[in-house]
This record gives C-alpha cells, structure tokens and sequence, in this order.
C-alpha cells in the first residue's frame, strides 16, 4: 500500500539529516576531485580532448553496452529469484546461494576463464556475455530478499477476479518488486560504466579502459579526467532514467506475522526440468566456467602454488576488509535510506542520488582523489585503512542503500507509530519492528558490499597501506606476470569465500524477520 502523504510531508530528525548530508559530502570528494581537475585544464585543452574521435567510440561502446546488458541481467535476475522465491523449485536454498555467488568471482577473473576458452571472444557480444555473467545478481539478490516479503493475498485477490498468472505477475507482482529491479539495474549500469579488468582481457574499449591506458601508460592526466567527467555525466543521466522508472508509489505490508506465507506454485512436470535446466546452465556459465579454468591452473601448478604463510594472510586481510566494509557501508547508508523512504521529496532525492556519483567512477579515480585530499589536507590518514574502508565505503554505498531502500519500503510508518502510541520509545521501536521487518534487505546489501570489497582491485593497489596483500591484489599481480598457475589459488579463494558468507547473510536474514 502507499504511504500517508503525511509520512511523506514531516521533516526527518535533524541527526538524520545531518549524518546523510556528511555522507553526501564525502561522496563528493572524487567529484570535487575530478572538477578541479578539469578546470585547472582549461577550456582550450578540454575541448580538444573531448571532441575527438576517439571519445565518440568509447561512448558509443559504452552507451550500448549499458543498453543491452542491463535488460538482459533484469530478466535472468527476476526470473531466477522468482523460481528461487515462489515456486517448488528442487534445491531451492543451494540455488539461492549459487544464484548469488557470481559476485565473489571477480569481472576478469570471469573474463580471462572465457578468452581462455573462446580466444576469439571480444568486442560488444564478448562484453555483454562477460558482463551479464559478473553482475545479474545484483538484480536477483534484492528482488529475492523483496519477493520474501510480499503479501501474496494481493496477488490471491487478483486471481479470484479472473486474472491468470502472467497477468498477476506483470500487474501486481512487478509494480511491487520497481523499487529492487530499477535500484538493481542502476547497480549494474554504474558497475558498466567502472568496470576495467574484464572488458581488458577481451579489448573491449570503454570510458574506463580508456582512462586507466591514459593514466597508466602516457600518464596524460588532463585526458583522463575529461573521460572520468564524461562518466559522471552519464551516471546523471542513469540516475534521472532509474528515478522515472521507480516511480513515485510505496509498497509495505503489515509485520512478518499478520499474513500467511506465499504458497509456493507448483511448476508441473513440464516446466520444473526446464527451470531446473536454466538455472543450471546459467549457474554453469558463470560459475562452472570460471572454476574450471582455475582448478586447470591448479593441477598445471601443482603443490608448489600454494604458499601458505602469503595466502593465510590475504584471506585474512580480505575478510577483515571485507566484514568492515560491509559494516561501515550499511550503516552510513541508513540515514539516506530512511529519509528516501520516510521523508520523500527533493532533498531526500538529492541525498540518494549524490551518493551514486562516486562509484559511476573508476576506482583508480577515486583512489586519486583520497591520495590527493589526504597528502594534502590530512596527511596523518595517506596510506592508512581508513582510507581504505572510505574508498570501499566510496564505490559500493549504492549495493547497501538499494538494499536498504527497498527493505524500509515494506516496514510502513503506521507500526512505529501504532508501536510509540502503546508507550514504546523510538529507539526500541526502530530495534523491535522496523530494523526486523528490514533485516533481509539490509542482510542482502551487506552481502553484495562483502562480495564487492573481496573483488576490489585498483583503488586497494592505490590506497592500501604498504604491505597490504588481498586475494584480489595477488591474484592480479602474479597473473600480470604470466604466472597463471601462481594466481589460480586466490581466484578459486575468492570464489570459495563468497559461498558461506552468502549462505550466512540469508539464514540470518530470515531468522531475523522471522521467516
């Protein structure tokens, strides 16, 4: 149901506002960074860099492959999560995780397994293929944790007025799943747009690929922040595409215990092999194909890749980095999601789609931009693990806000109120009923932040304290040097890591909420 216009009208309370408008702020700070830049250029020179040939390209190979990507991630991410959700899918919690896995294996990991087996692979369809594969369970992670929470009498109602199932789904279900696929979809568009190690391995040329060549081999850095403006740009024009989709409606539904759980449909004996099939092959070629190639330098390498002492102390550093992102991300995320749902209208729009401008960007720009602020103004910080957290705070605050978002959607502003009028304070109100009803979505945002910091390279190459050693780092430096077996155990530590996390963040997910 839709949210009282007098929910929408009140003012948030001014900790709130404040901590989202700090928030914000720092999230500027690439953007500041990148502005600066532009104008100590000057207009002669950017004009001169922008009008080239060679930025139409890169914008056309960008433009469409946001185009045709997203669709298709929409589409794997919606119908995997329904199978998974709402039907009596066999194996439906291991498909859960596997659906969700993807994530850990990092974009050109991915890449690299495919062009081993498809040297040939490149281009538009080689990024598409590889994309897809990396990131449709940002689309299916927060339309599960959302489909757990619909009332399915709506649905019911909808059925005993004549309506068959097509019609229900379209017209009842996907209204209420807007705010998870369009946020979902926004996610994949700006990892697009920051994506580098993938699209490299296939010599796809985009924006970022561009802007990493620039800084990395001609050091031309007036070019590269042209191209890093041109991102941003477009991550504007994403946002104001994501807002008019979403609409303006509100959908929440009574407590974990008012209405009864959704009765799982039954696929028949035609299509449950033929979901089942699907699922299979989708898992196969995002996560078969990867492991695969990882196990084949595995046993090229034999025992002697696997140096403990190094590989004990990047899985710890990962997970260290990993658990207190996830954390620090969720909890800076609040205030802006609270007010987005709670407290509509232009500020609270503004708040939440500042905070996507910085991960549009790549992380070598982000990382330039903390290297700078931090040298010049607070130098105790350079090269420290703040800096660290604030720059995976920086690129993946977007996976928790959206997740957030769409949890506090469905927590109606009627129970706090009804909870307050019977003499419980705020504060337990918040602890008792609404960050119960929002747990799932908050448990899967963490996830995808987890998932996300694990994969982290380049702005973790720039900013981590010297001595720093992550499996992604690793990974990266030794493939780098043609030492693919040397590499294979912190890709497949990477892929491993990602699956008992995932399979802890549901259980206690729906402990939570009660499911």
């Amino acid at each position: 149901m839709a949210a009282p216009r007098s929910a929408r009208r009140r003012r948030p309370p001014l900790l709130l506002a404040v901590a989202a408008v700090l928030v914000v702020l720092a999230s500027f700070v690439p953007l500041g960074y990148v502005v600066i830049q532009s104008l100590e250029t000057g207009w002669a020179t950017a004009s001169a860099l922008l009008l080239r040939p060679r930025v139409g390209e890169l914008l056309r190979n960008t433009v469409w492959l946001v185009i045709v990507t997203v669709p298709i991630c929409i589409v794997v991410g919606v119908s995997a999560a329904w199978l998974v959700e709402r039907t009596r899918l066999v194996g439906a919690k291991v498909w859960a995780v596997l659906l969700a896995a993807p994530l850990a294996v990092p974009a050109f990991v991915n890449s690299y397994s495919w062009v081993t087996i498809v040297p040939s692979l490149g281009g538009l369809h080689g990024g598409v293929l590889i994309a897809t594969l990396s990131y449709f369970p940002l689309v299916y992670i927060p339309t599960a944790a959302t489909l757990r929470r619909l009332d399915p009498a709506v649905e019911e109602s909808a059925r005993a007025l004549g309506l068959g199932p097509w019609r229900v789904f379209f017209r009842v279900v996907v209204p209420q799943l807007r705010l998870a696929i369009s946020g979902g979809a926004l996610l994949v568009s700006l990892h697009l747009l920051a994506e580098y190690g993938a699209f490299v391995f296939i010599r796809f040329d985009t924006f970022t690929t561009a802007i990493f060549e620039q800084y990395q081999s001609t050091f031309n850095g007036a070019a590269a922040t042209m191209l890093a403006g041109v991102l941003v740009l477009l991550c504007l024009t994403l946002l104001a595409i994501e807002s008019v989709v979403r609409g303006s409606a509100r959908y929440a539904r009574i407590g974990s215990g008012a209405p009864r759980p959704a009765v799982p449909a039954e696929l028949g004996w035609r299509y449950a092999p033929l979901s089942v099939l699907v699922l299979a092959v989708v898992v196969v070629l995002s996560l078969g194909v990867p492991i695969t190639s990882v196990l084949r330098w595995l046993v090229a390498g034999g025992s002697a890749v696997w140096k403990t002492d190094t590989i004990i102390d990047a899985v710890l550093q990962t997970v260290a980095f990993g658990v207190t992102g996830a954390v620090v991300a969720c909890v800076l995320a609040f205030p802006i999601a609270w007010i987005s749902i709670r407290h509509r209208g232009r500020f609270a729009r503004f708040l939440e789609g500042a905070t996507y401008i910085s991960s549009s960007l790549p992380g070598i720009v982000v990382a330039l931009a903390l290297v700078t602020v931090t040298i010049r103004y607070v130098h105790p910080l350079y090269q420290t693990v703040t800096v660290v957290i604030a720059a995976y705070c920086l690129l993946f605050l977007p996976r928790a806000l959206v997740n957030l978002r769409a949890g506090l959607a469905q927590a109606p502003v009627g129970l706090d109120e009804a909870s307050q009028s019977l003499g419980v304070s705020p504060i337990a109100t918040f602890f008792r009923v609404t960050l119960r009803l929002a747990a799932p979505a908050a448990a899967a945002g963490a996830a995808l932040v987890f998932l996300g910091i694990v994969n982290e390279l380049t702005a973790t190459l720039l900013v981590a304290p010297t001595g720093t050693r992550t499996l992604a780092m690793q990974f990266w430096s030794l493939s780098s040097e043609i030492d693919y077996a040397g590499a294979a155990p912190y890709a497949l530590l990477m892929i491993v890591l990602s699956l008992p996390m995932t399979s802890l963040l549901f259980t206690q997910s729906k402990k939570v909420a009660g499911l």
